[in-house]
């Protein structure tokens, strides 16, 4: 999300509608107001900071690779040796970056680092772990996260267009239109499924409609509520019925979903009840196999 809007950010566009994409960014992680307590202004070089840096923001890169590696540390005898040093060596490596300038000097190339250390683990964790209740647990976690992820990135990139530029027809936000949503589809490897797909120019419902509906499209919603449901069938137990039906009943609106009918409807008001049928399908899982069950 940080690189979408540091790349859209090199556009030709004014201060205001700059400040409006940083402002974006932060509604997406609901962190305006805990911004707002620690800066003066929304800009630039403080939203990254704060994004990429800031240990006491929960949501920061640097908080979440800390977490990682300190879950990581906290249960490494169910990890593989490779899984736990991918992890460990991803912190160091941050630290490193960090203490060097290179959020300063390349901030595209730093996004660009930590995407590749994510892919990195993802792909060690499924090459090298058991495919045991961890794995699984791993699996739905991700799959959460990632589904929560391109819903937020979606509604607030589709609106921020929409609103700026929608209703314009002119070759220069025509072109603004073309690189914003190259942006997009490229901050979740979608560029060139895109091209794959639809062979089109790209058009603002096609990108939702491959971000939301398309299975075969790794990061899409209907995507990974395939793999949450499929992982918490294999670790479903006598408490977990509701929150696996209510899985199933998330992953069967999305499967035969048109994209049509959620425009027609409204794609924030389908995005904002997604992310809170989501977060139902979190607490679900924690209450049904992270709390001791009362006796």
């Amino acid at each position: 999300m940080l690189d979408v809007n540091y790349q859209t950010a090199l556009l030709p566009q004014s201060a205001g509608v700059a400040e409006l994409g940083w402002k974006g960014l932060l509604s997406i992680s609901e962190l305006t107001s805990d911004f707002s307590e620690r800066y003066d202004e929304v800009s630039a070089r403080n939203v990254m900071d704060y994004m990429v840096r800031d240990e006491s923001n929960a949501s920061s890169i640097a908080a979440c690779l800390r977490a990682a590696r300190e879950n990581a540390r906290a249960v490494r005898g169910t990890l593989t040796t490779e899984v736990w040093e991918t992890q460990n060596q991803t912190w160091l490596e941050f630290k490193r970056l960090m203490d060097g300038g290179r959020l300063r000097r390349d901030p595209a190339q730093l996004f660009e680092w930590v995407k590749f250390r994510s892919h990195l683990s993802r792909g060690v964790t499924l090459g090298t772990m058991l495919q045991d209740e961890a794995f699984h647990f791993l699996r739905i976690g991700t799959f959460l996260e990632r589904a929560d992820n391109t819903a937020r990135l979606l509604d607030v990139k589709f609106h921020a267009v929409q609103s700026e530029f929608f209703g314009a027809a002119s070759r220069k936000d025509l072109e603004y239109d073309f690189y914003h949503w190259s942006a997009i589809l490229r901050s979740v490897s979608g560029f060139e499924v895109y091209r794959k797909v639809y062979r089109n120019v790209i058009q603002p419902e096609k990108v939702a409609e491959l971000l939301i509906l398309r299975a075969d499209m790794p990061r899409s919603l209907a995507a990974c509520m395939n793999e949450v449901v499929q992982n918490l069938g294999c670790v479903s137990n006598e408490q977990s019925h509701e929150t696996l039906r209510r899985a199933g009943r998330l992953r069967a609106d999305l499967q035969y979903g048109r994209i049509d009918e959620i425009l027609s409807t409204g794609l924030h008001a389908f995005l904002t009840q997604f992310l809170d049928r989501v977060g139902e399908l979190g607490l679900g899982i924690s209450r049904d196999f992270l709390v001791p069950a009362q006796s």
